[in-house]
C-alpha cells in the first residue's frame, strides 16, 4: 500500500550564526536522505537574524526577519529551532513557542541547565517536544544513547571530557610544553576559545552539560545550582609534568555518580591513568564514558563543537520531532528519560562527602623536616601518602613537594589542608587535584 503524501515540516530558525548556518547547509545537502528517513521534507520556512542585511545575496529560500517573536508567532511554523544562545530572549521565545503548541529544538545548554525544569514542565503540559541533543557534546549522540540506547540499564556513573576548549589547552600544555597563558592564546587564535574564555576554562560550560547528562542518567531534576565547578585556570605546566611522572594525565572532567545517599555532581581538573581511554582524547575532541549495570562501560567520542557537528545533532532532533508529530504525546520518549511523575528525589551531595584519591602540590621553605610536618598533619586526619615527587632543589629557597594521596573523604582533607596551609614553612596556596581511576584502580 502506498504511503500517503504529507506536506513538509516547516521550521522556524532563531539565529543564523555558525550553528544556524551549519543547520541550513546540512538540511539542504542531505535533504533527500532526510526525507527518506522521515517520509516527508523538512524545510526552513522562516529565519530570524539580528541583521538581515548581512544575508543579502544568499538564497535562503525562506522568509527572513529581525524579529524572532515573529517566527514564534507564525502559524505556519511547526517546529522552532533556537540557536541564538544566552538566557534571554531565548527563554521567553521558547516558552512562547511551547504555549503556542510548537515543538522546540535547542542547542542552548546554559538555558536548559538553569531553567530546564520550567521549560520541560511547560512542554509536558502542552504535549510538545523540547529536543536538545545539540546542547551536550556537539555531534556526539550522547543524549539519545543514555535516554534510549541504555534505557534498560541502571546508570551507575558517567564521566566526560565535555569542553573542547579546555581539552585543547591541556593537550597543548602536555604535548607542546606550553604554559597555560600560551596554550590559551593559541586556542583563541584558532577559534577554539572565545575572547572571554571564562565559561570554558572556569568549568561553567562543562557544568551546564553535566547537569543535563546527570538528569537523564539518574532521573533527577535539573539542578545546575548545586553542581561543584572548578576550572583549569590555576594549573601550571609543572602539574602536567608531575602527573606524567606519576603515570597520569590531567583532564577537565564532568563526573556524575549515583550513591545510596545521593548524587555526586562535579566538574574539576582530574588526574586519570595515562592508559585509560579518556586519557588519549586530545585537542578539541569530546568523549563521555557511561557505566551501566547491564552493559558495563560504553564510550562515546567525537567532535564536541563546530558548525556541522552541532548541526548534525540539531537535524537529528528535527528528524525525531518530525516522526512524532502525529504520535500520541503520552507515548513519546520523556524529555529527561524518566516519566515526569517518576523523577527521583535523590539529593546532590556536597563535595565534603566525596571520596577520591588526591594530588597535592605544596610549596615550602627548603629546609629539613618540612615533609615530616606535612605527613604528620595528614596522618592525624587518617590520610596516607601513596607517592612523593620532589625534584632536586639545589639552593632554591622555595621548593615544590608533590604528593599522591590514597582515597579519603574530601571533608577530612579540607581540614588537613587548612592546617597545612597555616604551617609557617608553607609559602604558597596548596594546589589540590582529584584522582579518578574511572573503573580502574586509581
Amino acid at each position: 500500500m502506498s504511503r500517503p503524501v504529507m506536506g513538509p515540516v516547516r521550521v522556524g530558525l532563531l539565529g543564523m550564526g555558525t550553528v544556524g548556518g551549519g543547520t541550513v547547509r546540512v538540511l539542504r545537502r542531505n535533504a533527500g536522505e532526510i526525507a527518506r528517513r522521515v517520509g516527508r521534507e523538512i524545510v526552513i520556512a522562516q529565519a530570524a537574524v539580528r541583521n538581515p542585511a548581512r544575508l543579502q545575496g544568499l538564497d535562503l529560500g525562506c522568509l527572513v526577519t529581525s524579529d524572532p517573536f515573529a517566527v514564534v508567532r507564525n502559524p505556519e511554523i511547526d517546529v522552532v529551532v533556537e540557536v541564538m544562545g544566552g538566557i534571554e530572549p531565548a527563554r521567553s521565545l521558547i516558552l512562547e513557542a511551547i504555549a503556542a503548541g510548537k515543538h522546540v529544538v535547542t542547542a542552548n545548554k546554559a538555558l536548559l541547565a538553569e531553567h530546564g525544569n520550567v521549560i520541560f514542565a511547560a512542554a509536558q503540559e502542552q504535549g510538545v517536544v523540547v529536543a536538545f541533543e545539540a546542547a551536550v557534546a556537539g555531534g556526539i549522540p550522547i543524549i539519545k544513547a543514555i535516554r534510549e540506547g541504555l534505557a534498560g540499564n541502571r546508570i551507575q556513573w558517567l564521566a566526560g571530557i565535555i569542553n573542547g576548549t579546555s581539552n585543547y589547552i591541556l593537550t597543548q600544555m602536555r604535548a607542546e610544553a606550553k604554559d597555560f597563558p600560551s596554550a590559551l592564546a593559541e586556542a583563541q587564535r584558532l577559534g577554539y576559545a572565545e575572547a572571554d574564555p571564562g565559561l570554558d576554562i572556569d568549568g561553567g560550560d562543562a557544568a551546564h552539560k553535566l547537569t543535563l547528562l546527570a538528569s537523564i542518567a539518574f532521573g533527577i531534576p535539573v539542578d545546575f545550582a548545586h553542581c561543584h565547578v572548578e576550572g583549569i585556570r590555576n594549573l601550571d605546566r609543572v602539574d602536567v609534568v608531575y602527573a606524567e611522572d606519576l603515570g597520569y594525565r590531567i583532564k577537565l572532567l564532568g563526573i556524575a555518580k549515583r550513591r545510596a545517599d545521593g548524587v555526586e555532581l562535579r566538574v574539576h581538573p582530574t588526574l586519570i591513568p595515562e592508559r585509560h581511554l579518556l586519557a588519549s582524547v586530545e585537542g578539541p575532541f569530546n568523549a563521555v564514558l557511561v557505566d551501566g549495570d547491564a552493559v558495563g562501560q560504553t564510550l562515546y567520542y567525537g567532535r564536541g563543537a563546530g558548525a556541522e557537528p552541532t548541526a548534525s545533532a540539531i537535524v537529528a532532533d528535527l528528524v525525531d520531532v518530525a516522526r512524532t508529530l502525529t504520535a500520541d504525546p503520552s507515548n513519546r520518549v520523556p524529555h529527561l528519560a524518566f516519566q515526569p511523575d517518576c523523577m527521583s528525589a535523590l539529593p546532590l551531595l556536597p563535595m565534603a562527602a566525596v571520596e577520591s584519591a588526591y594530588y597535592l602540590r605544596i610549596h615550602a621553605h627548603n629546609r629539613p623536616g618540612v615533609l615530616a610536618q606535612v605527613a604528620t598533619v595528614l596522618a592525624e586526619h587518617d590520610i596516607s601518602i601513596e607517592a612523593l615527587v620532589q625534584k632536586e632543589a639545589g639552593a632554591a629557597a622555595d621548593v615544590p613537594i608533590v604528593l599522591l594521596l590514597h582515597r579519603c573523604r574530601e571533608g577530612d582533607l579540607d581540614a588537613a589542608l587548612a592546617r597545612i596551609q597555616a604551617l609557617p614553612v608553607v609559602t604558597r596556596p596548596v594546589l589540590r587535584l582529584r584522582v579518578e581511576g574511572l573503573g580502574e584502580s586509581a
